[in-house]
């Protein structure tokens, strides 16, 4: 998704905002801040989450090529790319990044004065992004995900709409910090329910496909967990499980859309649109270590009744009338 395609989208001058006293002052001076965005997928996957982020930051006053300037970083789901993305935007001496998942680490360590939003973080706490969720410190903060917490959630639907799962299949990017947690939450809550459970670390694009084909017969359900690399390869990904007949849980309602089962989990759009806010106040003067970490406060349920139907799958008219989305 290029610079030109953004600047077509968010439309003519004439439907324009007033500009904000903070942008008029740094037109006159002649510069404009810099917001560098370090997605960490591609623009056919990622970016209507971005999308939600310059709109906001539309509404609030900062227009690309106006008011603002932004530099757009796709890492394309490749993790050995953040650290040069991230380089790169401190070398251009832009005021903020805006990043998420495994990318905030990666620009936390290319800087320690630009301020860093981050809004998708799985565990900021624990990963040490942060000093604290309601006072982080130091130049990084943004908005967490609630991916473990929601396992028992997740299995709870999953039961409900393959009311035979006796064998649940888990798989996740092993060089992926936050997946590994998630699947050994899963795991955890899996067993606990009395299911058998067997897990699947990848590592790679390459293995999703003799993964997923090894599962044929062997497992009822196939529990993805989520990251830039799943994200890039999710087509793929639930193509082969339809292949396979194994009915897919996810926690990005996106994979869902791209022919999975079902997802519940955090409206990641609603996310990405919450750190425009960051954004606009540290541009206004905020320090980022004192904007508290926020947490999800809209979640979905979304049910894809094309793949239950290639499945086989009956679901439920009480689950489906849960879901906020049913793709039919």
């Amino acid at each position: 998704m290029k610079r030109r395609q953004f600047i077509a989208w968010l439309g003519s001058a004439a439907a324009l905002p007033a500009m904000s006293p903070f942008a008029a002052q740094a037109q006159q001076a002649g510069k404009r801040p810099t917001i560098g965005l370090l997605t960490a997928g591609a623009p056919a996957t990622h970016g209507r989450w971005v999308d939600a982020l310059v709109q906001r930051l539309r509404e609030l006053g900062w227009i690309d090529g106006r008011t603002v300037t932004l530099e757009y970083r796709w890492g394309q789901g490749r993790p050995e790319r953040y650290a040069e993305i991230a380089a790169e935007l401190v070398r251009l001496k832009v005021d903020v990044i805006v990043t998420q998942g495994g990318a905030v680490a990666a620009a936390k360590k290319a800087t320690s004065v630009i301020p860093i939003v981050f809004t998708v973080a799985a565990d900021p706490l624990g990963g040490g992004l942060v000093a604290s969720l309601s006072r982080p410190g130091g130049n990084v903060t943004g908005l967490s995900l609630q991916f473990t917490d929601l396992a028992g959630k997740r299995l709870e639907i999953l039961r409900e709409a393959v009311p035979r799962l006796r064998h649940l299949a888990i798989m996740a990017n092993a060089g992926y910090h936050a997946a590994t947690l998630e699947m050994a939450e899963v795991e955890a809550t899996a067993r606990r329910l009395g299911l058998e459970v067997t897990t699947f670390p990848i590592r790679r694009a390459e293995d999703f496909t003799p993964t997923v084909v090894a599962l044929k017969g062997r497992a009822d359900a196939l529990y993805v967990c989520a990251d830039p690399l799943v994200s890039t390869n999710q087509v793929h990904i639930n193509k082969t499980a339809l292949g396979t007949r194994l009915p897919t849980m996810h926690a990005i309602g996106e994979y869902v859309k791209a022919g999975g089962l079902m997802s519940y989990g955090a409206n990641f759009p609603d996310l990405w649109r919450r750190g425009g806010d960051y954004v606009d106040k540290i541009l206004r003067g905020t320090k980022p270590g004192d904007l508290p970490v926020e947490q999800p406060t809209k979640f979905d349920l979304v049910i894809n009744l094309i793949t239950a139907k290639a499945l086989g799958l009956t679901i439920a008219p009480a689950l489906l009338a849960r879901a906020d989305e049913v793709i039919e």
